[in-house]
């Protein structure tokens, strides 16, 4: 199932690197919100990813976030990090990141999307053309839902 599979899996958005993305033609990258650069519903970013965010700045490299989540959610996190966003994308539809892409200017094949989740982000990012970069979630989520998406992604990625 090649299209769930994503290109590179990491343990946290930090560990891409500017050398990383030039050695696979990335110029831009799509960031999920949610348990990939916070944890669910916490306004307030991971440190690490902040100085993360700060050094990708420094290098030029365009981050743009894609969210399921509302306008009320997404828009205050993006004015906290200084970055373009698009809510309410409903990935894996890949309307969202069309959006994006047209606001970056840039072919899908050049965009990396990077997300926590495989039957959103990585889905989404494969139909739409991108480069996929799954993280490992920043928490754990205690809902049931939750809990057995997790587990399906497991087998999906081969872990069990």
């Amino acid at each position: 199932m090649p299209i769930f599979k994503p290109k590179i899996m990491l343990r946290r958005v930090s560990d891409i690197t500017k050398e990383m993305l030039d050695a696979n033609g990335i110029e831009a990258i799509i960031l999920d919100v949610d348990n990939t650069l916070t944890t669910h519903n916490n306004p307030v970013p991971d440190k690490d990813v902040l100085l993360w965010l700060e050094v990708m700045k420094a290098e030029k490299v365009r981050m743009v976030l894609v969210s399921n989540n509302n306008e009320k959610r997404v828009l205050p996190f993006a004015r906290e990090l200084g970055l373009p966003y698009t809510a309410m994308a409903m990935k894996p539809l890949t309307r969202g990141f069309n959006r994006t892409a047209k606001m970056l200017r840039l072919p899908p094949a050049s965009i990396a999307v990077v997300g926590d989740q495989i039957f959103t982000d990585v889905l989404g990012g494969n139909l739409f053309g991108a480069f996929t970069i799954l993280v490992e979630p920043m928490q754990a989520e205690d809902s049931l839902f939750f809990r057995l998406k997790r587990k399906f992604e497991q087998l999906v990625i081969g872990k069990e």
